[in-house]
C-alpha cells in the first residue's frame, strides 16, 4: 500500500488503497475525559465523499458521562435540560493512518466543536492543543517521549470479568525487569503490537519487561507533544485490541493489585527555538547537566504547580495507591539527576536533554496531562520561576520535601481551588473535570468493597 513517510495516510493514500481493495472501514474517533477512544466505523468511500471534509456528528453527552456512559447530571456543558445534542468532530487528517493490527482498516483522530462552530472547552485535544499554541507563541515547540507501563496476563477480557477480576494468572510468574528469557514467550503479544503500532505510524522504540510479573515496558519515539499524545492513546487503544485478537488482556490501570508494583505512563519533554536548538541546554551547570534559563524556569513551573495538577496526572481513585516508597513510583515532589525516586527526573545532555516527568499513572488521559505540565512549565518561564537546587539521594526517606496527593479527593480539592489553573485552562473546563474527578470518587465512596467484606462480614 503506497503510504505517507512514518506510516501515516493522506487523503490520496487512501483513495488509492480503496480503490485497491486495501481498506473498506475507516473508524473516526476522538478521546474521552478517560483517555479512551470513542467514535464510529465509517465505510471508506463514504468517509472519503463527506467525512473527510465535512466531518461527522456525536452526542454531546461523550463529554459528560461516565465510564458505564452515565449521561451525569450537573454538568454545565450538556445536560438532559439541554437535550443531549451533537458536537460536530471534524478529522484531523494529519492523523489519517492505516490500523495495521486490523485488517482493511484506517483510523483518524478528530477534533470536536460545540454547534457555534466553537471548539469543544473539556476536550482533552484541544486543552493540549491550547498549551501548544501558548508556547508557539513564545517562539518554542515541545517535542516529547512516553513510556507506558502496562500488565499481561494469561486471561481474556470475558475470562477475566467471569473470575470478578480475582485470581487472574499474569504473563508470567516472576518479576521480569529486562528479562529476555520470559520476555520471548510473551512476544507473540508484544511483538504483535511493536510490529503492527510501527507500520501504523505509532512509532515504538522497543519493549521491555518490567518490574512485575507479566508486566511491560512499551517506549514511544520522540516527536512533537501533539503527535505524541496522539500515538499514547492509539498505542493504548491498539494494545489492547491487539491482545484481545489472542484471547489476552491488558490493563493500564495505575494499580490493579495492591501486592504488586504499579504502572506508570513516564512523559519525557523538552523545548525547542526556532533555530532548531534544544532550549534546554546552556551554560549553566546544575548536577551532571548543563542548563539554560528556560530549562530552569520550565522546571520551576511545573514543580510549583505539581498539586495544583495532580489530578489530571492521577484521574482515579486506584491512581493514588500506585505512589508507594519503594515502589519506583515517587511520593515527593523534587527533582534529581537520573533518580528514580524523584518525580521530575532529568536526563540525557545537549541535544538529548530532556525532563521526564513521573507522576501520572499508565491511567492517566495523555493529552490532560501533557497539558498540564507544558501549562505548569511555561507559566514558569512567563513568570521567571527559578527551580531550586536538585536532591541527591533517597527522595522517599526525605521527609522535608513536600508530598503528593494521597487522593483523588484532595487532588480534586487542590485542581478546583487554584486560581492559577482557572486562569489557565478556564473555569468551566476547570468545573467540568471537578465534576468529572468528583464523580469518581463518589461512585466509589458509594460501593462496599471486598477488602470490607473481608475484614468486617465476620469478626466485626
Amino acid at each position: 500500500m503506497a503510504q505517507s513517510p512514518a506510516g501515516k495516510l493522506s487523503i490520496d493514500d487512501l483513495a488509492n488503497a480503496v480503490s485497491a481493495g486495501q481498506i473498506d472501514t475507516v473508524l473516526v474517533v476522538f478521546p474521552d475525559m478517560y483517555g479512551r477512544l470513542l467514535g464510529k466505523r465509517l465505510t471508506a468511500g463514504y468517509f472519503l465523499d463527506y467525512v473527510a471534509s465535512g466531518g461527522t456528528h456525536v452526542c454531546d453527552y461523550l463529554l459528560a458521562c461516565d465510564m458505564e456512559m452515565d449521561p451525569v447530571p450537573g454538568y454545565k456543558f450538556t445536560s438532559w435540560e439541554k437535550g443531549y445534542g451533537d458536537m460536530h468532530a471534524v478529522p484531523d487528517v494529519s492523523t489519517l493512518r492505516a490500523a495495521a493490527w486490523l485488517p482493511g482498516c484506517a483510523i483518524v483522530l478528530c477534533d470536536l466543536f460545540t454547534p457555534d462552530h466553537k471548539p469543544a472547552g473539556p476536550s482533552p485535544r484541544y486543552m493540549l492543543q491550547k498549551q501548544l499554541q501558548a508556547a508557539s507563541e513564545m517562539g518554542l515547540t515541545a517535542f516529547g517521549g512516553t513510556e507506558l507501563e502496562f500488565y499481561l496476563f494469561d486471561e481474556s477480557y470475558q475470562t477475566a470479568r467471569e473470575k470478578g477480576y480475582r485470581g487472574l494468572k499474569t504473563a508470567a510468574s516472576y518479576i521480569e525487569d529486562y528479562h529476555i528469557l520470559q520476555g520471548r514467550r510473551e512476544d507473540s503479544v508484544l511483538g504483535a503490537i511493536r510490529r503492527d503500532l510501527s507500520a501504523s505510524g505509532v512509532t515504538i522504540e522497543g519493549t521491555k519487561g518490567e518490574w512485575g510479573p507479566g508486566q511491560q515496558e512499551l517506549n514511544l519515539v520522540y516527536c512533537d507533544v501533539l503527535e505524541q499524545a496522539d500515538r499514547a492513546v492509539l498505542c493504548r487503544h491498539a494494545s489492547k485490541e491487539i491482545a484481545d485478537i489472542q484471547n489476552k488482556a491488558i490493563t493500564y490501570m495505575a494499580k490493579w493489585d495492591e501486592t504488586l508494583a504499579g504502572s506508570g505512563m513516564h512523559l519525557h519533554v523538552s523545548l525547542w527555538n526556532a533555530e532548531g536548538e534544544n532550549a534546554f541546554t546552556g551554560p549553566t551547570k546544575i548536577g551532571s547537566s548543563s542548563v539554560s534559563e528556560t530549562f530552569r524556569q520550565f522546571l520551576g513551573g511545573i514543580l510549583a504547580h505539581t498539586l495544583e495538577i495532580t489530578a489530571l496526572f492521577a484521574p482515579n481513585v486506584s491512581s493514588y495507591k500506585r505512589f508507594q516508597a519503594s515502589s519506583f513510583a515517587p511520593t515527593s515532589i523534587a527533582w534529581s539527576d537520573d533518580n528514580r525516586t524523584a518525580g521530575y527526573r532529568v536526563v540525557g545532555s545537549g541535544r538529548s536533554l530532556r525532563i521526564e516527568c513521573r507522576i501520572p499513572g499508565a491511567d492517566c488521559n495523555p493529552y490532560l496531562a501533557y497539558a498540564a505540565l507544558m501549562a505548569a512549565g511555561l507559566d514558569g518561564i512567563k513568570n521567571k520561576m527559578e527551580a531550586p537546587a536538585p536532591f541527591s539521594g533517597d527522595i522517599y526517606q526525605a521527609a522535608a520535601l513536600p508530598r503528593l496527593q494521597t487522593s483523588l479527593r484532595d487532588a480534586t480539592d487542590a485542581f478546583g481551588g487554584s486560581q492559577w489553573t482557572r486562569e489557565t485552562f478556564g473555569s468551566d473546563v476547570v468545573d467540568h473535570y471537578v465534576h468529572f474527578f468528583r464523580t469518581e470518587q463518589r461512585k466509589f465512596d458509594e460501593i462496599v468493597t471486598d477488602w470490607e467484606k473481608n475484614r468486617f462480614f465476620e469478626r466485626i
